[in-house]
């Protein structure tokens, strides 16, 4: 049972005790690699927690860039989440239709844009549904909601600042993607790119922070995997993944056991093994 925290991971036990309240904002964040043939959006209109929102990870992102879902100018997370009802004041709860996967990112997200009053739903829909608790298909009713976004600059890593920590090595570098990628051995799912990891780096795949049931292990147990994967958490930590989704969910495990000085490399891999001219490892 997770210790309940309003910041970082809160049980189904507690949302379905603040429900009702009324400064509550349930948002569900599901995503979806493209070989899962899964469609977020259909889902959620078919079952969702009473209340929530649909945040689109794709559209509330940057749409200039060039790479997927990139983190969004603050003034089109502002617009949107007013448009959804969501702003300041309130204590948002996401959840995604995995368990615990692509609301990690989204929780990121709202600290980038300098909201702290945010956790993620520990196991998620599924979790929630096997325990028989409600679900509707009705869209919320929406009020407009003042918010401000303040952009934390130090959350968040471009590759030229990701380059330098790799040779330098003042950060450690972790990254969520599976083993075989990080070696690799496994193709990239995404066309065009080379495989490997970043020099430097470790792999902490992201399944290892979870349970069989999709929740996340304690503080003790998330000690163990970072010390199984030989990271030194007396530096600050970059975290990367394939396309910034999956990295969110070692930042959160990081929050978990009280590790503060992390940030995200937005671009990831699909930025990283774009470029020839980055040095790449495999092994």
């Amino acid at each position: 049972m997770p210790q309940d925290d309003p910041k970082t991971l809160v049980s189904t036990d507690w949302l379905a005790q603040h429900l009702n309240d009324p400064d509550l904002r349930v948002l569900d964040a599901s995503w979806y690699m493209p070989d899962a043939e899964r469609d977020p959006k259909a889902e959620y209109a078919a079952a969702h927690i009473p209340g929530a929102r649909f945040f689109d990870i794709d559209e509330i992102a940057d749409t200039r860039s060039e790479l997927p879902h990139t983190a969004p100018p603050p003034e089109k997370f502002m617009s949107r989440m007013r448009a959804m009802g969501v702003g300041d004041g309130h204590q948002v709860v996401v959840y995604d239709g995995a368990g615990l996967f692509s609301a990690a990112r989204v929780w990121w997200l709202f600290k980038l844009m300098g909201h702290d009053d945010v956790a993620v739903l520990d196991g998620g829909l599924p979790k929630w549904q096997a325990e028989g608790r409600p679900i509707e298909d009705m869209a919320p009713i929406l009020r407009e909601r003042h918010m401000t976004a303040r952009r934390q600059a130090h959350l968040v890593k471009d590759v030229t600042q990701v380059a330098e920590a790799s040779k330098l090595g003042a950060s450690e570098i972790l990254d969520a993607r599976s083993p075989g990628r990080f070696a690799g051995t496994e193709p990239e799912p995404r066309a065009g790119l080379r495989s490997g990891h970043i020099p430097g780096s470790r792999n902490v795949h992201y399944r290892t922070l979870l349970k069989d049931d999709g929740t996340m292990k304690d503080p003790e147990a998330l000690k163990s995997v970072f010390a199984a994967a030989g990271a030194d958490l007396g530096k600050p930590v970059i975290t990367t993944c394939g396309s910034g989704v999956t990295a969110a969910i070692i930042n959160l495990a990081l929050e978990r056991v009280g590790h503060r000085a992390h940030a995200l490399y937005d671009g990831s891999w699909a930025e990283w093994g774009m470029f020839d001219e980055l040095k790449v490892e495999t092994g």
